[in-house]
């Protein structure tokens, strides 16, 4: 049974690569005496009206609260993970999760504290769900919206996602449907670590992402404030949390360069400037709010930068092998 599910969602999105991108492992629920979907729901998301989703997602008719046979292996779908790597994309990212391109309204949706115009490299995005509905006579996209979203204005967006044009659907036609809210609560993720025999990860790098995104206004608030200790304090505490975007270390960075420069340690502001070009290597401050301590001290870092990068070993191949070399012998 899995392995057809697994093959007609591999269609529905796309094809065989798309079916590779969405290999994770398949968590199952056993039922027990006593158990209803609602109350199988509530576990594993924390709300009982998740239970539409287990209904769909295993083919099944009984809903409602009504019991279900024991001893019946239920798969339950949750949301994935998504670091971004260098040069990553938001069409590439949706291409590898969705098969598709098209399809990067989900993701940019789900993640809105990352930039919409291109997610930043390190950050740890959040990937809906991708539920399969199969239609039903008389279905529409609106009703679909309805039966899994609590806005019912979501329609529009489902459409989009599915690149349709037509409310009406016709009987056994596939529509994907993207969750971003089937997160784990903390008791269906003890169920699920204690069935697998492992850690179940994904979502704490997310978190702590977003509390330091909480707490760089208050880095920026003591620069400009002129509480350079606390400046420091603060950003120096932030680096140290690890797992940081981009942009955050090149905010961090950049402040904290500020800061050193007004206690008078050029040499500590020149390090920061490098650390931040190293991540923007165009970075740039406006002349007219930047004093021209600080515009030195960047002018430094960028030398520095430079020659760093000219001191750098080339780059190698994949086996080993520095560019120009594995070129040469290719002739």
């Amino acid at each position: 049974m899995r392995r057809a599910l697994a093959a007609a969602l591999a269609i529905a999105l796309g094809g065989p690569g798309a079916a590779r991108a969405q290999e994770q492992p398949a968590y199952t629920h056993v039922v027990r005496p006593g158990e209803t979907l609602a109350s199988i729901a509530q576990r594993y998301y924390g709300d009982p009206r998740r239970e539409t989703v287990l209904v769909t997602e295993n083919g099944l008719t009984t809903q409602g609260g009504a019991p279900i046979v024991v001893g019946l292996r239920l798969l339950i779908p949750r949301v994935t993970y998504h670091v971004v790597l260098s040069g990553e994309t938001w069409a590439s990212i949706a291409t590898r999760h969705y098969g598709d391109p098209r399809r990067v309204s989900a993701l940019i949706t789900a993640n809105p504290q990352v930039s919409a115009s291109q997610p930043d490299e390190g950050a740890e995005l959040l990937v809906p769900y991708p539920l399969r509905h199969v239609a039903r006579q008389g279905d529409t996209m609106r009703r679909i919206a309805q039966l899994y979203y609590e806005d019912q204005g979501e329609a529009a967006a489902l459409m989009r996602f599915n690149s349709m044009r037509r409310q009406r659907l016709a009987r056994g036609q596939i529509v994907l449907v993207p969750l971003a809210d089937l997160v784990l609560s903390d008791e269906g993720r003890q169920l699920l670590e204690s069935n697998a025999g492992a850690p179940v990860t994904g979502g704490e790098v997310r978190d702590r992402q977003h509390e330091i995104n909480e707490v760089l206004p208050l880095l920026r608030e003591h620069v400009r404030r002129g509480r350079y200790t606390e400046a420091v304090a603060t950003g120096n505490r932030l680096l140290g949390t690890g797992e940081l975007t981009g942009n955050q270390i090149v905010t961090i960075q950049r402040e904290l360069a500020v800061a050193y420069v007004a206690l008078d340690r050029p040499d500590l502001a020149v390090e920061a400037f490098v650390a931040a070009l190293e991540r923007q290597p165009d970075l740039a401050l406006d002349s007219r709010d930047t004093s021209p301590t600080i515009q030195r001290a960047l002018s430094a870092a960028r030398e520095a930068f430079a020659e760093r990068r000219r001191q750098a070993p080339p780059a190698a191949t994949d086996g080993g092998v520095p560019d120009g070399d594995a070129a040469a012998g290719d002739e």
